[in-house]
């Protein structure tokens, strides 16, 4: 299992998911924690695909998004 700093700068990308996904909403957080809030909420109204860019470059994808928004808590 990846280990990753909660407390890190994270960008977070959604796409859309349901097609066509032409354009995606890109948003800066100050911490990997709140992105990951965004991310599962995103997944929960939107049913959007999030991806996340952390500021120490790991790239982490919906799976992984999905199965880690424990980690903030309940949303």
């Amino acid at each position: 299992m990846m280990r990753v700093d909660l407390d890190q700068p994270a960008d977070l990308t959604l796409w859309p998911g349901d097609p066509p996904s032409r354009m995606a909403d890109s948003r800066s957080f100050p911490t990997l924690r709140a992105a990951l809030a965004a991310a599962a909420e995103a997944i929960d109204e939107r049913n959007a695909k999030p991806w996340i860019i952390t500021q120490s470059g790991d790239i982490l994808a919906p799976n992984w998004i999905r199965a880690h928004t424990a980690m903030v808590g309940p949303h």
